[in-house]
């Protein structure tokens, strides 16, 4: 019986070791695949970070660009704000220039209409003495 016994400790002992080295060699598999996995993983997604790096330099370069065209907006608005102030005042200096060159030439055509009145007048009762 002890050599019973003995045989079946044996075989448990070696049924024991051949399945840990199936185990063993499943499990090799397996972290080989896990790694192929992480590999091919890597490999994909590096392009696709650099991609995602290139776009926020991008989206970057471009928000600075609408900062520089807003504050350049900015200063065309102020500019065409301060043109259509000057505009305004130099409407209102050709108004007054206008005007006073409008009232210069009714006092002269005034004058010379009460000249010639007189002049008229003055060799009408010239020719009637």
């Amino acid at each position: 019986m002890s050599n019973v016994f003995i045989g079946l400790i044996t075989l448990a002992f070696v049924t024991g070791i051949v399945f840990f080295i199936i185990v063993m060699l499943e499990l090799r598999n397996a972290i080989r695949n896990l790694n192929d996995l992480i590999r091919n993983t890597e490999s994909r997604l590096n392009p696709a970070i650099e991609e995602l790096q290139q776009t926020l330099r991008s989206m970057r370069n471009v928000s600075n660009n609408i900062t520089g065209v807003t504050d350049d907006v900015r200063v065309l608005s102020g500019s065409v704000r301060k043109i259509g102030e000057d505009a305004r005042r130099v409407s209102g200096f050709i108004e007054e220039v206008t005007s006073s060159a409008v009232v210069r030439v009714s006092g002269w055509r005034a004058g010379i209409t009460a000249a010639l009145q007189v002049i008229v007048k003055g060799l009408l009762s010239g020719k009637n003495r």
